[in-house]
C-alpha cells in the first residue's frame, strides 16, 4: 500500500464496506463530540467521545488499561476482534485513539484511510441506528508502551537535542493564534513554539480526500525539514490530537524507529513558567 512500512495499520473504504457484517470487525467513530455520529455513521459503528469517554475523570490524563479494557468490552470487542477507527477532521481524534490504544498495549487496531470524509465522498452507507453490543469482559493483555509518549520533563531535557515537529498551523506556530478557530476551548497562557521545532502542519501528510500521501511523498516532506529516521523525533500540537496523526505517519507509515507524541503539547508547554519560547 503506497510503500508504507506498516501497511496493516490502515484499511481502505472498500475493504471496510465488504466487512461491515464481519463479527470479528468492530468499527468505532472517534471525535471530540458525537454530533456528526448522531446525524449518520458507518453501520454498526460505536461512538467514542474523546472529551468524555477517553479521558480520566480526575486530572489531565487518559483512561488507564483497565478503563480502556472496559471501553472495548462495552463496544463488543473480544479476543480476535479487529478494531477499525475513523472520524472527522481527517481522522484527528481517531489517530489520537489509535495512539492511546497502542500506548495502553492494545494492538488489534487499524485506521480507516480517509476517515469519515472519504467515506462520505464515496457515498458509502450511513445510518442513524445506534448499535448495542453485549459487554464481553475483554481485558487488554499486551504490555504498555511508555516509549511512544513524551511527558513534560523529557521534553525539557531534550530541548536542542531531539527533532521537534510542531504540526500546528503556521499561524499557531508563529504565535498569531492560540488554537484553531473551531476548537478554542483549551489554550496555553502564551503563544509561540518550542525553539528549534520544525513547523510541518499535519495537513501536508494528506490528500484532498483525507487519505494519506504515498511513502515517497511523505519522506520528502519530513526529510526536507530535517526530520529524518535516524533522529529521535517528538511531535506536538495544541492538545495532542494532530500530533497523534503525525506520529502515525512517522511511526506506522514511514517506520521511524523512535517517535514520541508529546500530548501535553502547546497547551501545557505554553503555560509553563520560565521555559524557552520562540515567536515568528
Amino acid at each position: 500500500m503506497s510503500g508504507y512500512a506498516n501497511p496493516d495499520a490502515l484499511v481502505e473504504t472498500e475493504w471496510l464496506e465488504r466487512h461491515l457484517e464481519d463479527p470479528d470487525v468492530r468499527v468505532i467513530e472517534v471525535d471530540e463530540d458525537t454530533t456528526a455520529y448522531e446525524k449518520g455513521h458507518i453501520p454498526g459503528a460505536v461512538a467514542w467521545n474523546w472529551t468524555t469517554d477517553l479521558r480520566a475523570p480526575v486530572g489531565r490524563d487518559y483512561l488507564d488499561r483497565r478503563g480502556f479494557s472496559r471501553l472495548l468490552s462495552a463496544a463488543g470487542v473480544r479476543d480476535g476482534t479487529t478494531v477499525i477507527l475513523y472520524g472527522g477532521n481527517n481522522n484527528w481524534f481517531a489517530a489520537y485513539a489509535y495512539w492511546l490504544l497502542k500506548l495502553r498495549g492494545f494492538d488489534a487496531v487499524k485506521l480507516l484511510n480517509g476517515g469519515r470524509k472519504r467515506w462520505e465522498l464515496e457515498s458509502r452507507p450511513l445510518t442513524q441506528e445506534v448499535p448495542s453490543y453485549e459487554p464481553t469482559g475483554f481485558e487488554i493483555r499486551g504490555p504498555e508502551r511508555p516509549e511512544i509518549r513524551a511527558l513534560r520533563d523529557e521534553v525539557l531535557a531534550k530541548l536542542g537535542r531531539a527533532g521537534f515537529v510542531d504540526v500546528r498551523s503556521p499561524e499557531e506556530y508563529r504565535g498569531e493564534k492560540l488554537a484553531p478557530d473551531h476548537l478554542p476551548q483549551e489554550q496555553s497562557q502564551v503563544p509561540g513554539h518550542i525553539p528549534g521545532a520544525a513547523n510541518i502542519p499535519w495537513a501536508k501528510a494528506v490528500n484532498d480526500d483525507g487519505t494519506f500521501k504515498t511513502a515517497e511523498e511523505l519522506r520528502a516532506i519530513y526529510e526536507a525539514e530535517g526530520i529524518t529516521p535516524e533522529r529521535e523525533v517528538i511531535a506536538y500540537c495544541r492538545i495532542g490530537e494532530r500530533s497523534s496523526h503525525t506520529w502515525f505517519v512517522l511511526r506506522e507509515l514511514l517506520g521511524y524507529p523512535d517517535v514520541k507524541n508529546y500530548d501535553g503539547s502547546w497547551t501545557e508547554y505554553g503555560s509553563l513558567v520560565g521555559v524557552p519560547v520562540a515567536l515568528g
